[in-house]
């Protein structure tokens, strides 16, 4: 079992940056790839970036560029850097760990870009 709490979403302007961190209750990122996902009101969740345990990251190309996500082994946490946020980037984003047939979710903080 594995606790996952995000933190860091808010209100920001359009062109701002947020960095969101979701902090593991223990140290996973040997054995799990973790993800940030988000769903925005009316649409289905999305898969925004992806860190594996060997530190490759990959992403979705509505973030390429934009976001960078990273991880800080000694305190079990992932993080998600946004900059050049746009409007359509508003969504609850959650932090996600997966390994073998294990799956865990955070309970996702809010991120609003106002135009």
């Amino acid at each position: 079992q594995v606790q996952l709490v995000e933190s860091g979403g808010g209100l920001v302007q359009a062109g701002g940056s947020l960095r969101l961190s979701c902090a593991a209750s223990r140290n996973i990122f040997s054995i799990a790839t973790m993800a940030w996902y988000r769903q925005a009101p009316g649409k289905q969740r999305e898969l925004v970036a992806t860190i594996t345990t060997g530190a490759e990251t990959t992403y979705a190309d509505s973030g390429k560029g934009r976001f960078t996500i990273s991880r800080d082994t000694a305190k079990n946490t992932v993080y998600l850097q946004m900059n050049s946020l746009k409007p359509e980037d508003t969504a609850v984003y959650s932090c996600n760990a997966k390994w073998a047939v294990y799956d865990f979710w955070g309970q996702g903080t809010q991120v609003t870009v106002s135009s």
